[in-house]
C-alpha cells in the first residue's frame, strides 16, 4: 500500500497442557514456551509498530509467590526489548545447570515459567504511545478467581453506551475507552459469579475458606461470565484472556470481522491471528489450524481441557475483505491464491484501457505487498495471449511474419519503482509526510520508450492518494511515458473502519474528495448540507435503526465517475503522461474473497448497527470541521 495506514492489532496466546518439567525433559530448556510465544509475535510483526505486551501465569503456585508476571514496551523494537530482558532471567538462572533443570525451583524463583502465556502486538488506532495504552491490561485481586488479564485485536463502536453500563452497575471506571470498558465489563462478571459460587459453598457445605476458593476457581463458568459480558459488544473483535487461577479464552465477534485461529495438540493450545504465524512456530499443516467460529469462545480450562463455546448470537458473516488484500501474511495459501485472483479479475479493465496493445505497455507494482495481484494479472494476460493465439491460428487468420511477431509476444515486465528500505514514511507525523513521502522511492531509468509505452503499476489499495499525487506519479512521470495506468486491487475505499483499521476521518478518502469535486462540478453542494441535517437527525434515534446517509452522495454518480476524478485529483499539473485510475470492482473483490465479504469500506453495508451510526458521526465532524474519530 503507497499509503501507510494504522490498522488491527495481533494477539497470541499459548496454554501448555503438561507440567514444565515435561517441556525441559523432551526439549532441553525450559523456554519452549516462551520462545513459541516470541515466534507467534515476531511472525504477526506486522500487525504492531507502536508497542507490545506478555503475559504469563503459573498454575496453582504456592501463596506468597509471585504467578503472574507481565512485561510490556513502547520501545522502537518492541517485542526484541520485552524477550531480551525476560530471556535475560533466564539466562541468570542457566548458570546453575542442576537449578536450571529443576521446575519446581524455576516456578518459584523465575518468571514467566508458568503454563499459560499472552502476547499482544499494538497497532494503536486511537490514544498516544506510552505503555499504560499497551495490552495485555490487568485486574489485580487476592483472589486468583478474580484475577484478569485481557488483550484484544477490536474496536467498539457504543463505549459511550458500555461505558454508562459499568455506572449503572455502580463502577467508578478511571477512563472511558473500549479497552477499559471490556476488561471491567469482563472482570465484573468474572467477580460476580466467583461472589456467587463463594456464596453458594458456604451455605452447602462445611468446607472451610481455603477449600471453597479451590473449589470456585475449579467450578467458575467462563461462558456464561462471556456470554454476559460480549452481549453488549458493538464492534469487530478478536480477544484474549487469562484468569489468576489458570483458565483462559479466546472470543471472536459475532460478525466474525476480526480473525482468530487456533492450533492444539496433547502438549498446547495455541491462538493467533494468523495461520501461517501457527504454523512457522509449531510446524503444523494449515488443515490442523481452526477458526475460531465468529460470536464463539475457545475456552482452555485450568485443567487443560478445551473447547468452543457460543457467546453471543451469531450474525451474518463478514469477515473482513480488507485483511485478505492487505494486512495478513501473504503466505497463507488461501490469501496468496485471493491476492492472485486479484489481479487477475483486473485484467479486463486493464486491458480495455490499453486497448488491447501489449506490444507498447509496462507493468509493474508497487509495494511488495501487491505482488501476489501482480503475478495473477500477468499469468491472466498471458493466459488469453495463448487463447488468442489458439484462435487465430486454428482458424488459418495469421502467417508470416504477423505470426512470429504474435508467438513473441509477452507482457512486458519490468521493475520501475523501489522503496527505500532504510527509509519509513509511518515514522512521521502528518504534517511533514508530504515533504518525506517524496523521497521514499527510486526509479529504475532507460527500460521503456519514451513516449511511447503506457506504464501499467498496480497496488493493493490506494486510500488517500497522498503517495501518488506527491510522489509516485512523479517519479514515473521522469520516465517519461505516454501514459500513467494506477490500479488498485481493492474497490474505492469510500467510507471509515470503526473495527480496528485506523482509517476514520473520512475526509482523507481520495474517494470522498473526489464525490465532493464531482458534487461542485455538478452544482450540487447543497447536498452536503441536506445529507448533513440527515446524520445530524439520526443521532437521536436508537442504534438499530440508523441507516448510512452519505451512501446518498455516492449514488449521484457512477463508479467510473469516481475514478475519472481521482485520476484528476492526483495528476500533478506539471506531467506531461495521461494519468488513469482503475479500481477493483466490488463484485469482483466478492469473487476472488467469496468466504470474507465484509465490504464496508468500499459499500459503506456495516455489519453492526453501530457502523451506520459512526459513518455518520465521521460525515458530521467533517462537515464540523472537528478532528479526530468518530467513535
Amino acid at each position: 500500500m503507497s499509503d501507510q495506514i494504522k490498522h488491527e492489532c495481533g494477539i497470541a496466546l499459548i496454554r501448555l497442557r503438561k507440567p514444565l518439567a515435561y517441556y525441559i525433559e523432551r526439549y532441553g530448556t525450559p523456554t519452549y514456551g516462551i520462545n513459541k510465544l516470541y515466534l507467534l509475535m515476531e511472525k504477526q510483526h506486522n500487525r504492531g509498530q507502536d508497542g507490545a505486551g506478555v503475559a504469563n501465569i503459573v498454575i496453582n503456585q504456592e501463596a506468597g509467590v509471585r504467578y503472574l508476571s507481565r512485561s510490556r514496551s513502547v520501545e522502537s523494537t518492541p517485542i526484541a526489548d520485552i524477550f531480551d530482558k525476560i530471556l535475560s532471567k533466564f539466562a541468570k538462572a542457566q548458570k546453575n545447570q542442576k537449578q536450571y533443570k529443576d521446575a519446581d525451583w524455576l516456578q518459584r524463583n523465575v518468571p514467566y515459567t508458568g503454563e499459560v502465556f499472552m502476547g499482544h502486538l499494538r497497532y494503536g488506532t486511537h490514544g498516544s504511545n506510552i505503555l499504560n495504552n499497551c495490552h495485555p491490561v490487568m485486574r489485580r485481586s487476592n483472589w486468583r478467581s478474580k484475577v484478569l488479564a485481557v488483550a484484544g485485536n477490536f474496536n467498539m463502536t457504543n463505549v459511550d453506551e458500555l461505558f454508562e453500563k459499568l455506572i449503572s452497575m455502580g463502577q467508578h471506571p478511571k477512563e472511558k475507552t473500549d479497552t477499559t470498558t471490556v476488561l471491567e465489563k469482563i472482570g465484573h462478571f468474572l467477580d460476580r459469579e466467583s461472589d456467587r459460587l463463594t456464596t453458594l459453598y458456604e451455605q452447602e457445605s462445611d468446607l472451610s475458606d481455603w477449600e471453597i476458593t479451590r473449589k470456585v476457581e475449579r467450578d467458575i463458568d467462563l461462558q456464561k461470565v462471556l456470554q454476559k459480558s460480549c452481549k453488549d459488544f458493538d464492534g469487530g473483535y478478536a480477544m484474549i484472556g487469562m484468569t489468576g487461577y489458570g483458565a483462559a479464552f479466546a472470543v471472536r465477534d459475532p460478525s466474525g470481522i476480526r480473525p482468530a485461529y487456533y492450533y492444539a495438540d496433547d502438549e498446547v493450545v495455541v491462538v493467533a491471528s494468523e495461520k501461517p504465524a501457527i504454523k512457522t512456530a509449531f510446524n503444523v499443516d494449515y488443515s490442523q489450524i481452526k477458526e475460531i467460529e465468529r460470536g464463539n469462545a475457545l475456552i482452555i480450562k485450568d485443567n487443560g481441557e478445551y473447547a468452543e463455546y457460543p457467546i453471543v448470537d451469531q450474525l451474518p458473516k463478514t469477515s473482513c475483505s480488507f485483511e485478505r488484500i492487505y494486512f495478513s501474511r501473504g503466505t497463507d495459501p488461501e490469501i496468496y491464491n485471493e491476492r492472485k485472483s486479484l489481479g487477475r479479475l483486473l485484467s479486463e479493465q486493464i486491458l480495455e484501457e490499453l486497448d488491447n496493445d501489449l506490444e507498447y505497455s509496462v507493468f509493474s507494482f508497487i509495494p511488495n505487498t501487491a505482488e501476489s495481484s501482480f503475478l495473477g494479472l500477468i499469468q491472466e494476460l498471458e493466459d488469453r495471449l495463448v487463447k488468442h493465439r489458439q484462435k487465430l491460428i486454428s482458424e488459418n487468420k495469421i502467417h508470416g511474419e504477423e505470426l512470429q511477431r504474435l508467438l513473441s509476444l509477452r507482457p512486458r515486465i519490468e521493475k520501475l519503482i523501489s522503496k527505500d528500505a532504510k527509509m519509513r514514511t509511518f515514522i512521521t507525523d502528518s504534517q511533514h509526510r508530504n515533504e518525506l513521502v517524496s523521497h521514499v522511492y527510486d526509479a529504475t531509468y532507460e527500460v521503456i520508450k519514451k513516449r511511447q509505452d503506457t506504464v501499467v503499476v498496480i497496488d493493493d489499495s490506494i486510500v488517500r492518494g497522498t503517495t501518488l499525487e506527491k510522489s509516485i506519479i512523479n517519479i514515473l512521470e521522469r520516465l517519461e511515458p505516454k501514459k500513467i495506468v494506477i490500479v488498485s486491487s481493492a474497490p474505492q475505499i469510500r467510507y471509515p473502519d470503526c473495527y480496528g483499521i485506523d482509517m476514520s476521518k473520512i475526509k482523507d478518502f481520495i474517494a470522498f474528495r473526489a464525490m465532493l469535486e464531482l458534487l461542485k462540478e455538478s452544482k450540487q453542494e447543497y447536498m452536503i448540507r441536506e445529507v448533513y441535517k440527515k446524520c445530524q437527525a439520526s443521532m437521536s434515534q436508537e442504534t438499530h435503526k440508523i441507516q448510512n446517509h452519505v451512501k446518498e452522495l455516492y449514488d449521484l454518480f457512477t463508479y467510473d465517475q469516481v475514478s475519472e476524478k481521482v485520476a484528476q485529483i492526483v495528476k500533478p499539473s506539471y506531467v506531461k503522461a495521461d494519468v488513469k485510475v482503475i479500481f477493483q470492482t466490488v463484485k469482483n473483490l466478492h469473487k476472488a474473497c467469496p468466504n470474507h465479504i465484509g465490504d464496508w469500506y468500499f459499500t459503506g453495508n456495516y455489519p453492526t448497527a453501530g457502523g451506520n451510526k459512526v459513518v455518520n458521526r465521521a460525515y458530521m465532524n467533517f462537515v464540523e470541521g472537528i478532528e479526530g474519530r468518530a467513535y
